[in-house]
């Protein structure tokens, strides 16, 4: 049945060629929407690493060179004066917010070798983990007993000690910032390990990432940015008390109020144009696939009318007519595929886009585009085909 099939196929190969190119460009663009929306949906249930309800963020913007290092007054008055209000329950410093597109990236280093290791790094206070939620693993969290030592506290999250450290505990050892004799190499010690901390929001991949310790008593580079943890149920309109409770503080800065809810809202909208992009235009492209088909199908079928004519004489049913016209549609829709499947397997084989395409997002992405392509040849094929089991032999004589 089979080869009976791939017969007629092949005998009309060159009507059928621009149809295969048809149907595979429209399978590479499903592909490619169902593989962005398959990675989406994977890094969207993997762990955030922290808890955005009920935290705002104030960004304090600085007009004099003078304010860019820390003044441990001015940073304890923030403090004292944030937590005193009522509907404030933790204030910490980070130094930039989570769900911004900041990016802080450099290369860490093991004392005794050159490799180095490429890391997210962010600063934050003693207090911004617990009011962020964030997991720890094993270890600790920074605290008042890190002040003033030599080696400076870091940690890291569970993708980097992996990659760091592998088959042994990353608490308590050494890292550096600079390749091993370098004259200004700052030496870290290991203090815990988190779960992660995709500070991008649901959309980030996972990468490595490494925080230090932000001492409000240091002269270095102060934070730019303060989280508040406020009770449940704080409504926009604490923004403007918020606001003036700050300018008391320090009148000649400027300040950006918003709560991560809003920011996280903002970033996944941002995120989620390209993929909104791709779909639109698949569905247009669809759209002219699924006319072009049926058009295509509806014209072979009457140029196939003494084929058809002939079959139904020598005593094929309407049946087996309209199973081979959707089977042979199924058939050359499976053939457009698989070719298109034997260069798109190459890029989980390869990993040239690295964990982005993952075994499991490529299966997935497979199945989905595979099945909507099957859909859509399907649909197409069904009218032509119940009008060619309609055909009686009769109808096949009159034929010119």
């Amino acid at each position: 049945m089979f080869f009976h099939i791939l017969k007629p196929i092949w005998k009309r190969k060159f009507k059928n060629l621009l149809l295969s190119l048809e149907i595979l460009l429209a399978f590479c663009v499903l592909f490619g929407l169902a593989l962005m929306s398959a990675r989406y949906f994977q890094l969207y249930h993997m762990p955030r690493g922290f808890e955005y309800q009920d935290v705002w963020s104030v960004s304090m913007l600085s007009v004099g060179e003078e304010d860019k290092k820390n003044d441990p007054a001015v940073t304890e008055n923030f403090q004292r004066s944030l937590a005193a209000m009522p509907e404030v329950e933790q204030v910490g410093f980070i130094n930039f917010s989570p769900y911004s597109n900041a990016t802080w990236r450099t290369d860490l280093y093991l004392p005794d070798n050159k490799f180095s290791y490429s890391a997210n790094m962010i600063d934050m206070s003693d207090e911004t983990p617990a009011l962020l939620k964030m997991k720890l693993l094993y270890g600790r969290w920074f605290s008042a007993e890190d002040e003033g030592k030599s080696e400076k506290p870091i940690l890291l999250n569970k993708r980097m000690a992996e990659t760091m450290f592998p088959g042994k505990s990353a608490l308590g050892q050494l890292i550096a910032d600079d390749e091993p004799g370098a004259k200004t190499n700052q030496m870290f010690r290991v203090t815990g390990v988190f779960e992660d901390f995709r500070n991008k929001g649901e959309f980030m991949a996972p990468t490595n990432f490494a925080i230090m310790r932000f001492s409000r008593t240091s002269a270095e580079k102060r934070m730019d940015v303060a989280l508040l943890k406020v009770k449940p149920g704080t409504s926009r309109a604490f923004e403007e008390k918020l606001n003036q409770q700050l300018k008391l503080i320090r009148s000649d800065w400027g300040y950006r109020i918003s709560p991560l809810k809003d920011l996280r809202q903002s970033k996944m909208a941002q995120d989620t144009i390209p993929l909104v992009i791709l779909a639109i235009i698949a569905v247009f492209l669809l759209i002219m696939v699924g006319f072009g088909l049926f058009g295509v199908l509806w014209q072979n079928t009457t140029q196939r009318i003494p084929e058809i004519g002939l079959r139904r004489a020598i005593g094929a049913s309407s049946k087996h007519i309209y199973q081979q016209i959707v089977t042979e549609q199924l058939l050359l829709s499976s053939i457009a595929m698989l070719t298109g499947m034997v260069l798109l397997i190459q890029l989980p084989l390869t990993g040239v886009l690295g964990d982005a395409i993952n075994w499991t997002v490529f299966i997935t992405a497979t199945v989905i585009s595979m099945a909507l392509i099957y859909a859509i040849s399907t649909l197409c094929s069904l009218y032509p085909a119940w009008r060619a089991s309609r055909l009686s032999p009769t109808e096949a004589l009159h034929y010119e």
